[in-house]
């Protein structure tokens, strides 16, 4: 059964960091692209970013270029994501989700975690 279990999140003014993770469990991490998606209040689901089976590639929503770092340690099947320089539209529900199949990027993704708030204010 897959697992994955988000953290880090947390209140943060305008301009701080944070540092999310993922632990997956119940499937080949290593095997599997995996993504950040994110919901506010009253929207849908967007996708954040992406990154590739040895985390040699890494793709992101042009919202947050330059200021997230989507990571991987296929070792420790946890999933990571540097959020720099934040601002209060990036106020959402943070959740990982994993590639539906495996080796291939499509952008099909699904998840099933409860995700992490991560609310910017000052």
């Amino acid at each position: 059964q897959v697992q994955l279990v988000e953290s880090g999140g947390g209140l943060v003014q305008p301009g701080g960091s944070l540092r999310l993770s993922c632990a997956a469990s119940g499937f080949t991490f290593r095997m599997y692209w995996m993504y950040w998606i994110r919901q506010a209040p009253g929207k849908g689901i967007e996708w954040v970013s992406a990154i590739s089976l040895r985390g040699d590639s890494t793709y992101y929503t042009d919202s947050v270029k330059g200021r997230f770092t989507i990571s991987r340690d296929n070792a420790k099947n946890t999933l990571y994501l540097q959020m720099n320089s934040l601002k209060p539209e990036d106020s959402a529900l943070y959740y990982c989700a994993k590639e539906r199949t495996p080796t291939i990027f499509t952008k099909d993704f699904e998840y099933s975690g409860q995700g992490t708030q991560v609310t910017v204010s000052s």
